[in-house]
């Protein structure tokens, strides 16, 4: 049981760059419609922010599985 540790670890963080990929594509996609539409900046901001908190959430939650296996 002890063999499969560090592939779990590993497997674990492999999955944990999904939220970086989704952290890009949401300040890409946040800065394109600033680009876009520049007046309303004010009203992409605070969803964005809020957007990539939920998926910095799901990388710290991979992080503290990756702690404990």
């Amino acid at each position: 049981m002890e063999e499969g540790i560090p592939f779990a670890k590993a497997l674990v963080m492999l999955v944990a760059m999904a939220p970086a990929l989704s952290i890009g594509w949401i300040g890409s996609k946040a800065m394109e419609s600033i680009g876009r539409n520049p007046e309303s900046a004010s009203k992409i901001l605070v969803p964005m922010l809020l957007a990539c908190a939920f998926a910095e959430a799901i990388a710290i939650y991979a992080l503290v599985i990756a702690f404990s296996i």
